[in-house]
Parts: structure tokens; C-alpha cells; sequence
């Protein structure tokens, strides 16, 4: 597992997420740690390297 640092896109929070670098690439959603608020991850990674993450709010 990875470890990622980024900034919530509701309270603007520094939080971190476990990625798993065994999947190029992912989408999913996961509640923010600190305003429980959902979170669109997309994670992409090559050869087990982190190249891009976007972290959105989903609209409600």
C-alpha cells in the first residue's frame, strides 16, 4: 500500500489515503478522515510508481 497526502476538496484539510499500487489505475470514493464529506480518488499509477491523483468533490 501507498500512502498519499492531499488536501480535502470540501474543508481543505491535509488528510492521507492508502492507494494500492498494484492497480494502474482506479477511481473510487472514499469519506473524508476529518469532514466525512465524499471524496472521487483517481489514482495512476506506472510500474508501481504514483504519476498523477486528483482528489474531487462529488456534486450532491
Amino acid at each position: 500500500m501507498y500512502e498519499h497526502f492531499f488536501q480535502c476538496p470540501y474543508c481543505w484539510e491535509d488528510i492521507s489515503m492508502l492507494i494500492d499500487p498494484s492497480i494502474n489505475r482506479q477511481v473510487y470514493v472514499e469519506d473524508c478522515e476529518v469532514c466525512c464529506n465524499p471524496i472521487e480518488v483517481e489514482p495512476i499509477f506506472e510500474n508501481s510508481e504514483l504519476m498523477a491523483f486528483e482528489a474531487r468533490s462529488i456534486e450532491q
